[in-house]
């Protein structure tokens, strides 16, 4: 598999703070990108926005604007996760890339990110999902790999999807086997299945007796 720094891109100059906002917006007509890294010779002062310079006056300099630049970016030893979730907290298809001197470096594509995202186990290898609750103060994730791993599966990710003061939500993918049993499990250990399986024999089941019950009411 490939390493996310062969995914740094190049293939476009950063601009100039001495350019012109014109050149942004011609720029902007040629790539599909929400921002774009803006050098003062070698130093990264930060991105223009394709808002910002539809916006500016096109006969005003960047430099004219510097303090509006964006100044985001991830370093070239930022794993792959934290760089999926600058994208994110950025709103940006585009991140500027630095290494540890603040050298500018290039910049990665969401596009090419989410490639590597593909790539991984967690999206590649075969097997099933399931979205699990359960008390903010009481999961851990050793005790869900042993909820796993005592039903004789594997795990091939897991991660926090969403979080609060009082719950957690954890997403997991696992090989498929005896499905049913880890999904039993967990219920054993007081986690909630948030996700629905066709596996689940426990659902199964009070969807059986809930359609006995509708007959019964209904004779």
């Amino acid at each position: 598999m490939d390493k996310i720094t062969d995914f740094i891109n190049n293939q476009y100059k950063p601009l100039q703070v001495k350019d012109f906002i014109a050149d942004a917006t011609h720029l902007f007509l040629d790539v599909p990108y929400s921002h774009f890294p803006i050098l003062e010779q070698d130093v990264f002062l930060g991105s223009i926005s394709k808002e910002d310079a539809d916006i500016f006056l096109s006969t005003d300099s960047i430099n004219d604007h510097k303090y509006n630049l964006n100044r985001f970016f991830v370093r070239n030893d930022m794993n792959w996760f934290d760089v999926l979730e600058e994208f994110s907290k950025n709103h940006t298809n585009l991140l500027p890339v630095l290494d540890d001197k603040n050298n500018y470096l290039g910049f990665y594509e969401l596009d090419d990110v989410l490639h590597f995202f593909n790539e991984t186990t967690f999206v590649k290898e075969d097997g099933s999902t399931i979205v699990v609750e359960k008390e903010t103060a009481d999961f851990s994730f050793s005790q869900i790999c042993q909820i796993v791993e005592s039903n004789d599966a594997k795990i091939l990710g897991v991660f926090i999807s969403n979080n609060s003061a009082t719950k957690t939500e954890i997403t997991l993918k696992i090989s498929q086997s005896n499905f049913n049993e880890i999904i039993q499990t967990f219920r054993r250990y007081n986690y909630t299945i948030l996700s629905e399986h066709q596996e689940d024999a426990y659902l199964a089941d009070l969807k059986d007796r809930s359609d006995y019950l509708n007959k019964y009411l209904n004779i």
